[in-house]
């Protein structure tokens, strides 16, 4: 087994493991109309006001993007390491009568044609993976023309060691292949506009997503938790149409 080979083994055993506890999480479900108004937004900014789009939730987990993006009228494919995500996905998606198609595929590898989506959308992903800008280019190469890239993603505001006790970075898996995730505490938002721009996407944007935040620390604090200090965005890029 190659050394990048273990890296994706121990995240997919990691995920495995949580996958029964992980719509429990903060963050990680929307639960409170605070939370669901933000949510809302968000998905108006990945979409940006398309209908009808062919759209990939990479790294998909239980299938909260899928079956949002289902809701609104897309036609969805998720993909995602853990077998075990993967089973409640498709539970979810059956209960809610959702016609979602779900995958076992690696995030870096995608195992679809260039340019046959309109819409790639990532949520809390490129810090797991070993290259996370070859990733990027795999998204892009799944991507028709005028097709729109929105990864979710954060930084962590605190010390590696000092997260939620029930962070991912703390877990036993993590903590032999946390060098080899160059992205382990995130990025900040402008960076990832700029490696959006300089992977060829265009008209990038983004936003911190503070209601976000706001929404999830004020449920925490009704649960008499405080979540760490963290940053959250969105950051959007289109493939030009020529």
């Amino acid at each position: 087994m190659t050394p990048i080979d273990i890296v994706k083994r121990q995240v997919a055993l990691h995920w495995g493991r949580r996958a029964a506890h992980f719509d429990e999480d903060f963050g990680h479900s929307i639960r409170t109309p605070e939370e669901r108004t933000a949510w809302d937004r968000i998905f108006a900014l990945a979409i940006g006001g398309r209908d009808n789009l062919a759209a990939l939730d990479v790294g998909c987990g239980t299938g909260i993007l899928s079956l949002e993006l289902a809701a609104r009228g897309h036609r969805v494919t998720g993909i995602d390491f853990a077998p075990e995500m993967l089973a409640l996905a498709r539970a979810k998606a059956a209960d809610s009568g959702a016609d979602i198609r779900f995958e076992e595929g690696d995030a870096e590898q995608l195992p679809f044609a260039a340019a046959c989506f309109d819409l790639v959308i990532t949520r809390h992903v490129l810090w797991t993976l070993p290259h996370p800008e070859a990733a990027l280019d795999e998204w892009i190469r799944v991507l028709r023309p005028g097709g729109r890239l929105a990864v979710i993603d954060g930084q962590s505001l605190v010390a590696p060691g000092d997260e939620q006790a029930a962070s991912a970075r703390r877990s036993a898996e993590y903590a032999p292949i946390g060098d080899r995730l160059p992205f382990l505490t995130g990025r900040p938002q402008e960076e990832i506009e700029a490696l959006f721009r300089a992977h060829g996407l265009a008209e990038v944007g983004g936003d911190p997503l503070a209601d976000v935040i706001m929404a999830q620390n004020r449920h925490a604090a009704a649960e008499g938790e405080e979540l760490r200090p963290r940053r959250r965005y969105i950051v959007w890029g289109d493939v030009p149409l020529a």
